[in-house]
């Protein structure tokens, strides 16, 4: 990935911007200042043989936080598809990650940008719709951090708090919000001794913390 050079070209011919208008256009509401947020784009599309499903994700300034946006679960440009109420696969996948004394924050920013990709290339490759107060859980034990030692190994979803559900011109869509949790917490979900919504009220927080401690 790179960064984005804000052109939405398709097979070099002009397109109607639809879908990536009516994200921008939502975000724009939230950060009403930033117009030109960091961008990272793709440089070979899922369409020409790439391996990175997402035509880009933009980077929000919060405040405490970076809230990440992708673009590319929904059809971004003109309608394609024959369901004519849904865009895409109806979902766009939104992070929020707390700012840190990282060793190398664009480094952070990055491997965000790397799992956001990897997620939706399951839905591109099995189709799997990600749904809010559903997890995400691999097994994995290492932080999901550039540096792996993060206690955060893995994700519940949330209706995003900010960016609301959409009727775009080419259907609707609604952006799933990932928060990172802990191996511990993942179990309880996985063992069914809490549900998705109960751990996230217990989190009182939808802000990715890499530095927290588990709360089970």
């Amino acid at each position: 990935m790179s960064i984005f050079d804000g052109l939405k070209k398709k097979n070099d011919k002009e397109e109607k911007s639809y879908g990536w208008d009516a994200i921008t256009n939502e975000f724009d509401k939230i950060y009403p200042n930033q117009k030109n947020p960091k961008h990272y784009g793709t440089l070979i599309s899922w369409n020409l043989g790439g391996n990175d499903p997402l035509r880009g994700i933009s980077i929000y300034d919060g405040g405490d936080y970076w809230h990440f946006v992708t673009y590319g679960l929904t059809e971004l440009y003109e309608k394609e598809s024959e369901n004519k109420e849904v865009s895409g696969y109806g979902m766009e996948f939104t992070f929020k990650l707390k700012k840190d004394k990282y060793d190398n924050e664009e480094a952070e920013i990055k491997c965000i940008c790397g799992i956001l990709q990897s997620i939706a290339r399951i839905t591109f490759t099995n189709g799997e719709i990600f749904k809010p107060y559903e997890f995400i859980y691999t097994g994995q034990t290492t932080g999901i951090d550039a540096n792996g030692r993060s206690n955060i190994t893995g994700f519940i979803t949330i209706p995003d708090t900010n960016a609301k559900p959409l009727n775009t011109p080419n259907g609707k869509m609604e952006f799933v919000e990932l928060i990172g949790v802990t191996d511990n917490e993942l179990k309880t979900l996985l063992n069914k001794e809490l549900k998705v919504q109960e751990l996230y009220e217990k989190l009182n927080s939808d802000i990715t913390d890499y530095n927290r401690k588990s709360i089970i």
